[in-house]
C-alpha cells in the first residue's frame, strides 16, 4: 500500500499510484455523450483500492475500491469562486475530488461518517500543497453544504 496522507485523526492508503483523466467533447459523440461528459468530465483509469483509517476515537480501518472508469464531476465550486479557490479542473484538486465524490455517493463506504468524508477531501488536499486558505475555504463550504442537504 501507499501512504498517501497522514495526521493525527486519518491515514489514506492507495494499492497504486492514482491515474485519473479528463474526457473532452469530440465531434462524433452524440449530444447525450456531450451531455455525459460535460456534468462528468473526470474518468479514473485503472482500478484502486482504498483504506482509510480513522484515527479520531478509536481506530477504525475502511476498505473499497473505486472501480476503473469511475466518472466524476470533479471539485464542485461555483464559477463565482474560481478566482478565488481555482476550477473543477485544477490538478491538485483531482485525487480529493475523486474519492469525495465517491465517498459522497456511498455513505456505507465509512458508516456514514459525513466528517470523515470532508476529513478525507482535505487531507488530499494537504497532500497535493493546496494553500491553507483554499483548504479551510473548502472544508467548510463542503462540510456546510453537506449539512444542509442533509448528510
Amino acid at each position: 500500500m501507499i501512504d498517501w496522507y497522514e495526521d493525527k485523526k486519518i491515514k489514506i492508503e492507495f494499492d497504486k499510484i492514482p491515474k485519473t483523466t479528463m474526457i473532452f467533447p469530440i465531434p462524433n459523440m452524440s449530444k447525450s455523450e456531450i451531455k455525459a461528459v460535460k456534468e462528468k468530465p473526470f474518468v479514473n483509469l485503472q482500478e484502486l483500492d482504498v483504506i482509510l483509517t480513522d484515527k479520531r476515537e478509536s481506530i477504525k480501518k475502511y476498505k473499497f475500491t473505486v472501480e476503473k472508469e469511475y466518472r466524476w464531476d470533479g471539485a464542485s465550486i461555483p464559477r463565482v469562486f474560481w478566482r478565488l479557490i481555482g476550477s473543477k479542473t485544477e490538478p491538485e484538486f483531482q485525487i480529493a475530488s475523486l474519492l469525495h465524490d465517491k465517498l459522497c455517493e456511498n455513505h456505507s463506504f465509512i458508516n456514514n461518517d459525513r466528517y470523515l468524508s470532508t476529513l478525507v477531501l482535505i487531507g488530499c488536499m494537504k497532500s497535493a500543497d493546496v494553500c491553507a486558505f483554499k483548504r479551510w475555504l473548502i472544508k467548510h463550504s463542503v462540510d456546510n453544504y453537506q449539512k444542509f442537504c442533509g448528510w
